[in-house]
């Protein structure tokens, strides 16, 4: 079945959002991708470029969102789970000839817009969040679960700036073996806590 107008409309934009970013991205971008009428944007988008952005930027976090709660949840161990998460993002950067990395951080970076700021903000706090229930989950003290959640948060974000630049996904996979170690001593170590903690 064709796509209506309005959905190929955000389809276009997502991905010239995840190439170029917001200032690299134009109206007439858009409407070429989409193939759109010209006449057609303001009719499905009033507030024009910036309704179009925050709509797929929703969209884009609920997705990611989704994908890491399946993730995290499919495997009862966190180090494997993170694993997977390493190499589907090299997956995708592979499929992609390394032209798409992560959804947002493009716009993070130079859209003048507070309510994708925000949007942004509270997308990072989210997904940092359930990695850092995860590992809580599994036995690892608060403290370093948080750092740990933010390690990997942090170092997927780097891994898909690296990955494109180097045409290279070896580098995901390099410290997703290497932040799987990591995790796994982590909750090794915190479950030994808890049992020497535990009342004989």
């Amino acid at each position: 079945m064709a796509k209506d107008t309005r959905t190929r409309m955000l389809e276009a934009t997502g991905l010239l959002l995840r190439q170029r970013g917001y200032h690299g991205t134009s109206l007439n971008d858009i409407l070429s991708a989409s193939a759109a009428p010209r006449g057609s944007l303001y009719f499905h988008f009033p507030g024009g470029k910036d309704q179009l952005v925050i709509e797929v930027t929703r969209d884009s976090i609920a997705r990611v969102t989704e994908g890491l709660t399946e993730a995290l949840a499919a495997e009862r161990d966190p180090a494997v789970a993170v694993h997977h998460i390493y190499q589907s993002v090299a997956r995708m950067l592979e499929d992609s000839q390394f032209s798409l990395g992560c959804p947002i951080a493009p716009v993070v970076l130079d859209s003048p817009m507070p309510e994708l700021a925000e949007l942004c903000r509270t997308a990072f706090e989210q997904w940092i969040s359930l990695l850092r229930e995860a590992f809580v989950r599994a036995g690892v003290p608060e403290r370093r679960a948080h750092a740990l959640a933010l390690l990997v948060e942090s170092s997927l974000e780097g891994l898909m700036v690296i990955a494109r630049a180097t045409r290279d996904r070896a580098p995901v996979l390099a410290v997703a073996d290497e932040v799987a170690a990591l995790i796994e001593g982590a909750v090794l170590a915190g479950q030994a806590r808890q049992r020497a903690d535990a009342p004989v």
